[in-house]
């Protein structure tokens, strides 16, 4: 699967430009803080629309300006995970789990609930609130939605910026066995030089972004 990215957006008066093919593997988008790397996620998402260039998976055009193709974030087949993970409080890890399967129509499924949740060692954890969780799990639980979203594409935004050694090294481990095991491309953003060379195949710089 081969993601092409040629876009620029806007982010205030900042124009961020970034240009790339990804094929299989682990992409890292590394840059100084400010250089756009979250706004090119949110934009191969489709949760920020490029001011220009194209953006095509798999041969298929996410966004494409010239040709006004802009599919909506559902259509795009992404699994993203946040920054902040954006697990929803009032409900228990299965209910979050599942809230990532209802988009995955049965063709595009890479597992069930019960294989995710066995793949991510987090089956003691479905009965659970996000309150209740360390880092650590709240991150593997935030992974499992993306992946039962039924994802062409997982994008991870820092996912490990908020956890310490211990728990760092295991949500890594969990990146690398999606990575060698299921063969899912990935879009990586990390600020730790370590990470990206432990994970990643590949590594993409970003620049400091210019005035608009």
């Amino acid at each position: 699967m081969s993601l092409e990215v040629d876009i620029a957006v806007l982010r205030g008066e900042r124009r961020i430009a970034a240009c790339f093919t990804a094929r299989g593997g682990i992409t890292a988008l590394l840059g100084p803080s400010g250089a756009g790397k979250t706004s090119v996620i949110e934009a191969i998402a489709g949760l920020l629309r490029p001011v220009e260039g194209r953006i095509e998976l798999g041969g298929e055009a996410l966004f494409d300006a010239a040709r006004r193709i802009d599919l909506p974030p559902e259509a795009r087949g992404c699994g993203v995970v946040f920054q902040d993970l954006r697990l929803f409080p009032h409900r228990s890890v299965r209910d979050n789990l599942l809230y990532g399967a209802r988009f995955a129509p049965s063709s595009a499924r890479l597992m069930t609930l019960e294989q995710t949740c066995a793949f991510l060692g987090i089956a003691d954890l479905l009965g659970r609130r996000p309150r209740t969780l360390s880092g650590g799990e709240a991150q593997r639980v935030a992974i499992g939605r993306a992946l039962l979203r039924g994802p062409r594409l997982l994008l991870l935004d820092e996912p490990l910026s908020s956890l310490d050694g211990a728990r760092r090294d295991g949500v890594m481990a969990v990146i690398e066995r999606i990575r060698d095991e299921l063969g899912l491309p990935m879009v990586l953003v990390s600020h730790r030089a370590e990470e990206v060379e432990r994970l990643a195949n590949r590594v993409v710089r970003l620049d400091q972004p210019l005035l608009a």
